[in-house]
């Protein structure tokens, strides 16, 4: 019984660190016809220059097993990748509270004072978009808890998590 608890209150620490991810696509697109890709011709992901590139270096990796060939000559589809930093209130609070009455009749007052700081996240919109017809046909939407104060590799093993998740809807099952 010790350890079936254990294993829940590691299951739940574990998958509230993991990304989520959403996906969307064309319904009428054939996946199977798409082999090439290259970044989208004017791709900003409002990272850092730093964090871009380890952005683009896990895209390259994973996109690589998915069975893609990266080709800036010829691709069959265009990849794009934007961020938003978001921040969520996930700070534990402290109660306080005063309460006093006579007879019948009783008062309360209370609050929360927040302690700690706020959670900082980072969603990632992966689009691809079909060099031929100039149109989205695949879309994956990844929230995940990022720390500003990581380091390097830490970063980079982040980023490696948000985009194997994102590819985890690639090809669409229909």
């Amino acid at each position: 019984m010790k350890r079936f608890k254990l294993g829940i209150l590691l299951l739940f620490i574990i998958s509230c660190n993991t990304p989520k991810a959403a996906f969307d696509y064309d319904n009428q697109v054939d996946f199977k016809t798409f082999s090439s890709y290259a970044l989208f011709p004017d791709f900003q992901s409002g990272l850092s220059q730093l964090d871009q590139a380890r952005l683009i270096e896990s895209l390259d990796f994973y996109l690589k097993e998915e069975g893609f060939e990266n080709s800036s000559e010829t691709p069959d589809i265009y990849v794009n990748v934007y961020t938003e930093k978001f921040e969520q209130d996930n700070r534990s609070r402290i109660g306080v509270g005063l309460g006093g009455g006579g007879g019948n009749v009783g008062v309360g007052v209370s609050g929360g004072i927040p302690v700690g700081q706020m959670d900082t996240y980072l969603k990632l919109t992966f689009d691809f978009i079909s060099v031929k017809d100039d149109e989205l046909v695949w879309q994956a939407i990844v929230e995940s808890p990022f720390n500003l104060n990581a380091s390097p590799q830490e970063r980079k093993d982040r980023f490696d998590k948000i985009v194997k998740k994102a590819l985890e809807g690639y090809p669409p099952k229909k």
